[in-house]
């Protein structure tokens, strides 16, 4: 073969890749685009529900603890109990 047979070949690939390209690439990069939107999408959700749910089990826990507390003064104060709220003395001194 000669050289400008095998040079037009080359171009006529080289076309062919190029328009290959133009037509095809947008809708690849797309369906790439949506799948790492999707992905940062549900990253995103886990995080904000798992925040979410963090932030009612801390306030279930504080709301339990402030409730149980007031339900201990208030047993002592109806027994008459000598327990006081302050530090606790040293008696051995």
């Amino acid at each position: 073969m000669s050289d400008s047979t095998s040079g037009s070949k080359r171009y006529l690939i080289g076309g062919g890749a190029a328009a290959c390209a133009v037509c095809c690439a947008p809708p690849i990069l797309a369906l790439v685009g949506i799948a790492g939107a999707g992905t940062v999408a549900t990253i995103a959700t886990l995080a904000l529900a798992g925040l979410v749910f963090a932030l009612v089990v801390a306030a279930i826990s504080v709301a339990t603890f402030v409730v149980r507390k007031r339900q201990r003064d208030r047993t002592y104060t109806a027994l008459g109990s000598s327990h006081r709220r302050g530090p606790l003395l040293d008696r051995d001194a």
